[in-house]
């Protein structure tokens, strides 16, 4: 009986269905634990503020509760005097602007009427009033710090300098699930003061909320510091390293950005016009067009690239497509003339800078081995050991 279900088609499709529930209810499961031990991680924190403020017990306590912990329950690893370290400075991270903004709304209500305006919020510093709210939290002032690895938590708090900007990567880790690498990446890279920062005219062209959302696509400038060019490189020669390394550039333009090609021909009326860089967005649902400029803006940069986006609306482009998107990358701009210059245009453009790592001279890399002579001189190396 047993084999014949084995090959049962009826038998295989609910087994499938089974299994796609388990696995579910694993990750529903992970992702529980994962919460619950971090809505621990901050009672636990506020726990060891509290105790080292008000029973004075110092430094000396996290490295005895380390000990002890770690004596009780040594198949955990959380307990490390490092990450009791950690727990405390990711409750003092997030929680000291909510503290300070309790303890100022306490103190004033508590205050009579015709005083609540004139008293100086300087002067609300009271002990026994921050320990009383201390107490009262009990969650995570910010309940989305739970929904990310602990590894994520502990490196958003390492490189942003305030709540604003950690909650920012905290909510791009949810929205796009990036892994701990992306997630440093980003931060390093500077996404939080470079998203939505270039010129555009989106909210001119596009509808509510595709403006809105089509502005979130956008970096002022992008980095492109995986290339390494040399000093006199041209446009297709930066095409063509950013085609190279498609994969990195991709994670610079952001999610949802797929491919379609470089040096895309487009045929209007007898002549041949040929787009850098195509691509669609899966999220906003059009085509965008990139074009690269290694020189300067210029206002003609942009009435080419209106009129590559003209030819893909009209070539390309179906009835369930948005309109195209057009984003045109250059070396510096002149903010002032890049509006200047968007301002009558129809479709929707921005522009933005870009940065690359310092370009190598050309005799230098002349003189640099090929990988052939580096695997050549590492053999004759290992022939001698």
């Amino acid at each position: 009986m047993s084999s014949d279900l084995i090959i049962d088609k009826e038998y295989k499709s609910w087994l499938s269905g089974i299994k796609l529930k388990v696995r579910n209810v694993q990750i529903k499961a992970a992702l529980k634990v994962q919460t619950e031990l971090l809505n621990f991680y901050w009672e636990l924190g506020a726990d060891i503020v509290v105790k080292q403020t008000k029973a004075r017990w110092g430094d000396g306590l996290i490295k005895q509760l380390s000990r002890d912990l770690m004596a009780e329950f040594p198949e955990m690893k959380g307990f490390s005097k490092r990450n009791l370290e950690l727990i405390r400075q990711w409750y003092q991270f997030y929680s000291s602007a909510t503290l300070s903004n309790q303890i100022t709304q306490q103190a004033v209500s508590q205050l009579p009427a015709e005083q609540k305006v004139k008293q100086p919020v300087g002067q609300i510093h009271d002990a026994e009033k921050s320990q009383q709210v201390v107490d009262q939290i009990e969650q995570p002032a910010f309940p989305q710090i739970t929904q990310i690895p602990w590894g994520h938590n502990i490196a958003i708090i390492a490189k942003c300098k305030n709540i604003d900007e950690a909650l920012y990567y905290v909510q791009c880790t949810i929205s796009h699930n990036w892994s701990r690498s992306v997630l440093v990446h980003q931060i390093e890279s500077g996404l939080y003061k470079r998203e939505g920062r270039s010129v555009h005219n989106f909210a001119l062209t596009l509808p509510k909320p595709q403006s809105d959302l089509a502005v979130q696509t956008l970096k002022d400038p992008y980095i492109f510091d995986f290339l390494i060019m040399t000093k006199d490189y041209t446009e297709r020669d930066l095409e063509n390293a950013l085609v190279s390394h498609v994969r990195q550039f991709l994670l610079e333009l952001g999610v949802g950005f797929a491919y379609m090609g470089q040096q895309i021909a487009m045929q209007v009326g007898e002549r041949e016009f040929f787009v850098d860089l195509l691509f669609y967005h899966t999220k906003l649902h059009c085509y965008v067009v990139v074009e690269l400029k290694v020189v300067d803006f210029e206002p003609e940069h942009a009435g080419k690239l209106n009129f590559y986006m003209k030819a893909i609306d009209s070539q390309l482009r179906t009835e369930h497509d948005q309109p195209t998107i057009g984003i045109l990358i250059c070396k510096k701009k002149d903010r002032i003339v890049a509006e200047y210059a968007l301002s009558d245009i129809n479709k929707p453009i921005g522009v933005s800078e870009y940065r690359l790592t310092e370009s190598i001279p050309d005799t230098f890399r002349e003189s640099l081995p090929t990988v052939e002579q580096i695997e050549a001189e590492l053999g004759e190396s290992g022939d001698k050991f």
